[in-house]
């Protein structure tokens, strides 16, 4: 569902602006509605953004204007600030599991993300887009480092780390068969 919803956000809102969505993660706020955080790269891969989306329902009509069809989805981004502006991601709490943070601009700006893990894939977006795009770090606060960026060869859990993990295991279970007793 969720690549559905990207997809179609990237046709409506951020194609016509010639970006690219990279990244988002469903919010809440005080209005009604959906509302998603979005991160996008322009298309030279100059600009990156930071959006709040609201989805709202609006009428489809047919070919005649009094024709009504039913609802369909529309995006609009209510706020918008780049990645340079955005000074500190404070996590507020690493040690509980809070899926509240503060973006720290000219003004501090409350979130509130579904749940921690759409949180923390926020936050290792922005830390890449800052590091490849800006080629500067980001000012993280609050956040439990290792699910940002992981540090050892065990903390990434790829297919092939895995795989590799199994092989070395198994290595060391032939060395030691072939050890003899006393």
């Amino acid at each position: 569902m969720s690549s559905l919803l990207k997809e179609e956000m990237q046709r409506v809102l951020f194609r016509p602006d010639q970006h690219r969505l990279v990244e988002f993660i469903e919010i809440e706020e005080e209005k009604g509605g959906r509302h998603f955080l979005c991160v996008s790269v322009s298309k030279d891969g100059k600009k990156v953004q930071i959006a709040v989306v609201q989805c709202q329902k609006t009428q489809k009509t047919g070919c005649k204007k009094s024709q009504r069809i039913g609802l369909e989805d529309s995006y609009v981004k209510t706020e918008v600030w780049a990645l340079q502006e955005l000074r500190i991601l404070d996590g507020r709490d690493p040690d509980i599991d809070d899926p509240c943070f503060l973006m720290h601009f000219d003004t501090v700006r409350p979130v509130k993300a579904v749940s921690c893990a759409a949180k923390y894939s926020l936050a290792r977006c922005l830390v890449a887009l800052s590091e490849t795009h800006q080629h500067s770090e980001l000012c993280l606060r609050n956040f439990d480092w290792t699910y940002v960026q992981p540090t050892s060869i065990y903390s990434s859990r790829g297919d092939c780390m895995v795989l590799m993990r199994i092989c070395f295991y198994a290595f060391n279970l032939v060395c030691l068969s072939l050890c003899p007793v006393p």
